[in-house]
């Protein structure tokens, strides 16, 4: 079955629904080993997943983010690390398209490759910047050379890099100290990846360092130069909080099948019944509906809003995602406490969930930038 030949959001769910059960079954052994989840990739692919942010004038279904991110979130029910991963992929090809910020030849190019299996990701964290959201220059450099440009630095947390064909890395031109971006192919001479990835969290989105010596690549592969006016709002960004409510949905549907079994020789029946494990999961369901209402609001939103409105956005994105984090964060931390002991088992998946979510925290827009955020507009709107 292929996403490309189903016509509804709910069909394409179906079929994310049975990705993600092999995504389950895998998500442990990447995980305990440190390793990158080909397979599911590959399934990805495969299937046309994909290819389903390519603009329809260039052949693809064009989806919506409300669509998109119902779909990372199912995905992240079975693997937090692959929908994570992906969501960087399927999000630059609908950011690309929204802003129309690149020369049409150059992204109608790009969507043919994706079309046929090529997968992208932005490289614009380096170790001195820190998170590019705060506004570090790049050290990576651009020279201009008679016949293109000469790229030369060191990326860090390039996620899904083992499978990447092209990067769109941020450097620092010489001559005139201007930021911009290039696309660069993963074939370009020079062109490595240094394999640093050592974290707890989403051990499998192969986040490893992008290293550029002396990448020669062409004039046209400037993609885009950076002025010093503000950020454009950037609603693909959600496919983020909704990888990490698919996380929460995970551990919730775990807690209860483990409150459903459970029943220790001191209570009759399982503990379900009882008042207090009740207690938890009802607390659990509040959380989870709270985030659904406000990330698919906010998604819909997007979608029903023009550009001049969605300008107006960044307030209501940060708050989506800061939000939505922070409570699966809290949801795993209830599941956790209704299966005790056991959850922090390696064999058991809660300990993973629990890893993984906190992650959610480091992925743009912090917190604290999203509360200053929503501070000015509350000031100049009262």
């Amino acid at each position: 079955m292929n996403f490309q030949e189903l016509d509804t959001l709910d069909e394409r769910l179906d079929l994310m629904r049975k990705l993600a059960k092999d995504f389950l079954v895998r998500a442990h052994q990447v995980d305990i080993e440190g390793s990158f989840p080909f397979a599911n990739i590959q399934d990805l692919k495969n299937t046309g997943y994909t290819t389903l942010t390519v603009p329809s004038m260039y052949g693809g279904k064009e989806i919506s983010l409300y669509e998109l991110i119902r779909l990372q979130e199912t995905m992240a029910e079975g693997d937090g690390a692959t929908a994570l991963s992906v969501g960087w992929h399927m999000g630059i090809i609908m950011n690309l398209h929204e802003k129309n910020s690149w020369k049409e030849s150059i992204f109608r190019y790009l969507c043919e490759q994706v079309k046929n299996g090529a997968l992208i990701n932005s490289a614009q964290s380096e170790p001195k910047t820190g998170s590019p959201t705060r506004g570090g220059r790049p050290e990576t450099t651009a020279e201009k050379v008679k016949n293109g440009w000469v790229i030369n630095g060191r990326k860090t947390f390039t996620t899904m890099s083992p499978v990447l064909d092209f990067f769109i890395v941020s450097a620092t031109i010489k001559e005139t100290n201007d930021v911009a971006n290039f696309l660069i192919p993963r074939s370009t001479n020079g062109l490595n990846i240094e394999e640093t990835w050592d974290s707890i969290a989403l051990k499998g989105t192969g986040s490893h360092d992008l290293i550029l010596d002396n990448c020669l690549v062409e004039s046209e592969y400037l993609v885009e130069e950076f002025s010093s006016n503000a950020k454009r709002a950037n609603g693909w960004l959600l496919h983020i909080p909704a990888c990490y409510l698919g996380i929460a949905k995970a551990a919730q549907r775990y807690a209860i099948q483990f409150a459903k079994d459970y029943s220790p020789n001191s209570i009759v029946g399982p503990i379900i019944d009882l008042p207090n494990v009740q207690q938890k999961l009802g607390e659990v369901e509040l959380k989870l509906m709270q985030s659904e209402y406000i990330l698919y609001g906010v998604a819909r939103q997007w979608d029903l809003t023009n550009d001049d409105g969605r300008e107006k956005m960044g307030a209501a994105l940060g708050a989506a995602k800061l939000s939505v984090t922070n409570m699966a964060i809290e949801v795993v931390d209830l599941a956790m406490r209704i299966v005790g002991a056991k959850s922090l088992s390696m064999k058991n998946p809660l300990q993973r969930y629990y890893r993984d979510v906190r992650a959610g925290l480091h992925n743009p827009p912090m917190d604290d930038m999203t509360i200053q955020l929503l501070a000015k507009n509350s000031i100049l709107n009262h």
